[in-house]
């Protein structure tokens, strides 16, 4: 038996006024989700548990089959192992962004302009965090480059807890009320304002008419965390396909592979069909794969509507059906989960702690349910705590 796991990050919704009071799902042209959810099952997951924050690496970790409860850390753990960086049981990762905001003189006046400062290209940022590594690290700061805007801080034998504010979460909102409590970490985001003002990145990118990257934004703290081998829990081999560090690493805590794909970003440009056949291949010797495509979720962040429908129609096109009909070509057994992590509703820009629908096809299933929806979900009464959905979906239990 082969199993595959299709997440459409943030895919789940609320009615959207501008789609007719209907959610991107009920609207996005999605036959091979539709089909998987008639003949299969359809129900809900509560992958973030209501004390936990509502973010990618909760869901995640729930989605993988992991307790958030029992194993979460923190986010930037995740990406530091994804990064190949070495974590101490002492040491604190932050995620660290490159960001837009306001260019009131204030620091503590600004706005929240982009969290992605234009989803800028990992060259450009990579120069701006090797010069914020030669001005602001030290003996106990270290700043490692990542991929377009993603990025990672280590602080050496860091002890306590802060209140950090994911920036996508204060899009168009003064910062002052989101400021780090740590007077070291807002100390560094002060600086790298001063740094970056008149950065010849940033002075290019005004010219193109882009969004300077002009500050970091210090977040997603955590230790390193340890995880049961996910191959010895489900007694299979696998691998997980993402463009994102946060998954990726999440996929090498658990002792499976991360395969690297060309061509693949993190947001709607991304080759998603490429995916698919890097699923197929990895099939060939592995059992399962988690396919993670981060799409859905970066449009809702930035309020796109029909790039959001768009998105979930590319992974049913390009994704699920290619798979779907492979392995059905093949004679190959398998079943497929198709799910988002967690909701990134377009009328707030962030992410919730809803439950979220699942589709569930094992080969051969033939039932009458209905189409994959958030509100067809929600009429069956299968629903399950998130962590539970993988013993379900592998061992049937």
């Amino acid at each position: 038996m082969k199993y595959i796991v299709v997440l459409g990050d943030g895919m789940s919704d609320y009615p959207v006024e501008a789609l007719n009071g209907k959610t991107p799902l009920e609207v996005a042209r999605k036959p091979y989700m539709d089909m998987i959810s008639q003949k299969g099952e359809l129900g809900l997951a509560k992958t973030v548990p209501d004390d936990l924050p509502p973010g990618s690496d909760v869901a995640n970790l729930s989605v993988m089959g992991y307790d958030p409860h029992k194993y979460y850390t923190g986010r930037s753990p995740l990406e530091a192992v994804s990064m190949g960086v070495e974590l101490s049981p002492y040491d604190t990762a932050f995620r660290v962004n490159t960001v837009t905001l306001s260019d009131d003189a204030d620091y503590l006046q600004k706005t929240m302009l982009d969290y992605s400062a234009g989803e800028i290209s990992t060259k450009e940022s990579g120069i701006i965090i090797s010069d914020i590594q030669k001005a602001l690290g030290s003996e106990f700061l270290s700043f490692y480059a990542g991929v377009s805007y993603r990025h990672l801080l280590v602080w050496k034998g860091c002890e306590g807890e802060w209140s950090c504010t994911p920036p996508h979460d204060i899009s168009g909102k003064k910062i002052a009320s989101y400021l780090p409590d740590n007077p070291v970490i807002l100390g560094l985001m002060q600086k790298s304002a001063e740094i970056l003002k008149d950065h010849p990145v940033n002075k290019k990118r005004i010219e193109n008419g882009q969004n300077p990257a002009n500050s970091i934004w210090i977040w997603g703290q955590g230790k390193k965390p340890v995880l049961p081998s996910f191959s010895e829990k489900y007694g299979v081999t696998g691998c997980v396909i993402s463009a994102v560090d946060l998954v990726k690493g999440l996929g090498i805590c658990a002792g499976i592979r991360s395969v690297a794909v060309a061509g693949t970003t993190g947001n709607i440009h991304t080759d998603f069909g490429a995916k698919a056949r890097a699923a197929l291949d990895a099939l060939k010797t592995d059992d399962f794969v988690y396919i993670h495509i981060e799409a859905p979720d970066e449009c809702g962040h930035h309020f796109e509507i029909e790039n959001k429908v768009r998105a979930i129609e590319l992974i049913d096109e390009k994704v699920i059906k290619p798979v779907f009909d492979t392995l059905t070509a093949q004679g190959v057994d398998f079943s497929i989960l198709v799910m988002p992590d967690h909701a990134t509703p377009l009328s707030l820009g962030t992410h919730v702690a809803d439950p979220v629908p699942y589709a569930l096809y094992r080969s051969g299933n033939n039932n009458n349910n209905a189409a994959y929806t958030e509100a067809n979900a929600a009429k069956y009464k299968l629903n399950k705590s998130g962590h539970t959905v993988m013993d379900y979906f592998i061992r049937g239990e």
